[in-house]
């Protein structure tokens, strides 16, 4: 079983984000930590605070809150995220949302999204020469059936795999899959410059349900190749 983890995450190319710093009030019913850098956060960034607590999520995904980062950007908002079904957790990771009214020049915009994933595959499918680039392509698969636009990506997409030996020799092989990925959400027209962060929000979130081998939802888009379900409970 993948279980849920809270160290820290260095985050990829432009913004990385990990668990750290102060946390403040949650979304997502007692989801993210909000930090700020003193006084009421600006109205763009209560703008898409509001977009993520009231994004629509698949059943399987799950939220609860995380310390948001100290040093990234002025004000931050942080959340980690649990796949289940069956009772079985399948995968997780953490969303992590900065924002900067100066905007940064690495971003090209105010904006930064920062995300990590994680899920674990059994040694053939870790195998699969083709398995970080189809990886990739379920995130801007995700991000494009979902209609939202962005600039400034940036990720890894990392397969590690174990053996064991003398006292945990009877334990089985396993490997795990994980993306890290940032990049800078785009307001629509007429959105006020404020993005629709709960929109990448349910993108990525469709990246974590994916990877963890669950198909997509009727009606969505996007990258149309998926892993089968392929492992069973980590040994304790």
């Amino acid at each position: 079983m993948a279980a849920a983890r809270t160290h820290e995450a260095g985050g990829p190319g432009n913004g990385g984000a990990g668990a750290g710093g102060s946390s403040g009030g949650g979304t997502r019913g007692g989801g993210g930590g909000s930090r700020g850098a003193g006084g009421e956060a600006p109205a763009a960034f209560r703008r898409a605070l509001t977009a993520l607590e009231v994004a629509p999520h698949r059943p399987e995904v799950h939220f609860g809150g995380l310390p948001a980062p100290k040093r990234l950007a002025p004000h931050a908002h942080a959340m980690e995220a649990v796949v289940e079904a069956d009772g079985e957790e399948l995968a997780d990771g953490r969303f992590v949302l900065l924002y900067d009214p100066e905007g940064q020049e690495p971003w090209q915009g105010d904006f930064r999204i920062v995300t990590l994933g994680r899920t674990e595959l059994d040694a053939e499918m870790a195998a699969d020469p083709l398995l970080p680039e189809v990886t990739w392509t379920w995130l801007t698969g995700a991000l494009e059936a979902h209609g939202v636009a962005y600039t400034a990506p940036s990720g890894t997409v990392t397969r590690s795999d174990s053996s064991f030996f003398g006292g945990l020799e009877d334990r089985t092989p396993h490997a795990e899959l994980e993306v890290r990925a940032s990049w800078t959400p785009v307001a629509p027209a007429g959105g006020g410059g404020v993005p629709d962060v709960g929109a990448h929000l349910v993108a990525w979130c469709e990246l974590l349900c994916q990877s963890a081998g669950l198909p997509p939802r009727e009606g969505e888009g996007g990258a149309v190749v998926t892993l089968p379900q392929r492992r069973g409970p980590r040994p304790l």
